[in-house]
C-alpha cells in the first residue's frame, strides 16, 4: 500500500492510499479539490472514503467525493456526519477488497466523544486523537477517556505508521523538548522534522514506535515526564499528569 499525505486548508493532511493496480482510499477529505488533483495525476481510481470523527476539516469535502466517485463512506456512528452509508463501532472491522485493506475500528473518545481510528494495511489512521508527538485538545472527551484513548493507541504494533490529522509537529516538538529536555530520541526526531519541513516535506507518516520513544503523552510513566509533572504540581497520578501535560500544551507558546 502506497502511504500519500494530501496537503489541505491551513494544515491539514487528508491521506491517500493505494496499491499498484489504481485503486485508493481516502481518510478525512477536508476538502473534495486535493483528492481530486491527485486521482487525476496518478491515474487512480477512488473506491473508499474513511473518516475519524465529525469536525468539518476532515469531512468537508466527502459529500462532494461521493455525488462524483458513488463510494461508500465509512465513519462514526454520529448523526454529525450525515453523508455516511456505513456506520462504525468500536471492535468493528472494515474490510474493503479494492484496494484490499482491512482494519480494525477503535473508539477513542478525547477529541470528540465519537472519534474513531482505523489500524492496519500498515497504517494508524489517528485523525486528531495522536499527532506526531502531540495529541488532539479535549473540545468533548475528558482528560481519563483520553490517556485511556492513548493507552489504547500505545498497546498497537509498533511499525504501524502514524498518519495523522494536521502538520503540528515541529510546534509539538517544541513542547516536547521543554517537558524532556534529555531526551535523546526526541532530539534526533526533532532534528529530523526541522529537515523535512525546511524541504517543503511532510514530517508524518512516523512509525509509533517513535511516537511510544519521543511523545510525552504516550509517556505518562517515563521518569521523566513524572519528573516534569512533580515540578508542575501535577498529582502522582496517570491521568493527573496527563491532565497537566495537556492543560501546559494547550498555555505552551514558543
Amino acid at each position: 500500500m502506497h502511504v500519500v499525505p494530501l496537503p489541505a486548508l491551513a494544515d491539514n493532511y487528508i491521506w491517500l492510499l493505494h496499491d499498484d493496480n489504481g485503486d485508493a482510499i481516502v481518510v478525512d477529505p477536508g476538502e473534495a479539490a486535493p483528492v481530486e488533483t491527485a486521482l487525476r495525476a496518478r491515474q487512480l481510481k477512488l473506491c473508499a472514503i474513511l473518516l475519524t470523527h465529525h469536525h468539518n476539516d476532515h469531512i468537508g469535502g466527502a459529500e462532494a467525493l461521493r455525488k462524483t466517485y458513488d463510494v461508500p463512506i465509512y465513519a462514526p456512528d454520529d448523526a454529525r456526519i450525515a453523508i455516511a452509508t456505513h456506520r462504525l463501532q468500536d471492535g468493528d472491522t472494515v474490510v474493503l477488497t479494492q484496494p484490499f485493506a482491512r482494519f480494525q475500528v477503535m473508539a477513542v473518545p478525547g477529541h470528540t466523544l465519537s472519534h474513531i481510528v482505523y489500524a492496519g494495511a500498515g497504517v494508524l489512521l489517528c485523525g486528531d486523537t495522536l499527532f506526531s508527538l502531540g495529541c488532539g485538545r479535549l473540545f468533548e472527551g475528558t482528560p481519563a477517556q483520553m490517556l485511556s484513548s492513548l493507552q489504547r493507541i500505545a498497546s498497537l504494533p509498533g511499525d504501524l505508521l502514524v498518519c495523522c490529522g494536521h502538520e503540528y509537529t515541529a510546534a509539538n516538538g517544541r513542547f516536547a523538548q521543554s517537558v524532556e529536555p534529555d531526551n535523546l530520541a526526541l532530539q534526533q526526531r526533532v532534528d529530523e522534522v526541522a529537515r523535512l519541513r525546511a524541504q517543503h516535506q511532510p514530517s508524518v507518516p512516523a512509525p509509533l514506535s517513535s511516537e511510544l520513544a519521543c511523545n510525552p503523552f504516550l509517556r505518562v510513566d517515563s521518569e521523566s515526564v513524572i519528573d516534569w509533572c512533580n515540578r508542575h504540581g501535577a498529582a502522582n497520578d496517570p491521568v493527573a499528569r496527563f491532565a497537566a501535560l495537556r492543560s501546559a500544551k494547550d498555555a505552551f507558546r514558543a
